[in-house]
């Protein structure tokens, strides 16, 4: 028991930052990112024994987390009207530029179709590979290769749209 509470710590300690950004990207909720983290870690702690490679822990937890955040799906019955948008606060003059960047790059990679996407947090936020990331979604790594070039195209395409879209207001 000693020993697998050792590793069990280890895992936790390495890799709980990696997992709660994965998570954050994923839901955009500071809470449920930490919960989703929390379950994954308790399913981790359960199967721990099934883990036989501790170079494989960092995907295998990914996957698990993965798993989690569909479980929450399944289990929420989702009651939505058309008065539950989210509410804009707009904050903006205390907000640094850096940050006004940051949330234009979270909703424009929110609004990539999920083949996209996913792949894309995987690399950019858990910073696996494209074995690892073809290895973890089921897919060809060439596939993967393929969706991540697509992603980062439709970002630079959706940066130059912006971009001349404001040169036509300054200069209108």
């Amino acid at each position: 028991m000693a020993s697998k509470q050792t590793r069990y710590e280890a895992l936790v300690k390495a890799l709980h930052g990696d997992l709660y950004r994965y998570a954050f990207w994923l839901v955009h909720d500071k809470h449920i990112a930490e919960d989703l983290v929390q379950e994954t870690f308790l399913r981790a702690w359960k199967a721990l024994d099934s883990l036989k490679d501790e170079k494989a822990a960092k995907s295998w937890l990914i996957t698990i987390l993965r798993r989690e955040n569909a479980r929450r799906f399944e289990r929420k019955q989702f009651d939505m009207s058309e008065y539950d948008e989210p509410t804009i606060i707009d904050n903006i003059s205390s907000t640094t530029e850096q940050e006004i960047e940051n949330q234009w790059l979270r909703e424009k990679i929110s609004k990539l179709d999920v083949d996209y996407r996913e792949p894309l947090i995987l690399q950019v936020v858990a910073g696996f590979s494209g074995e690892e990331i073809a290895s973890l979604l089921g897919l060809n790594k060439n596939t993967v290769m393929t969706r991540l070039f697509r992603a980062r195209n439709q970002l630079r395409d959706a940066l130059t749209r912006e971009e001349r879209i404001n040169k036509g207001l300054a200069n209108g």
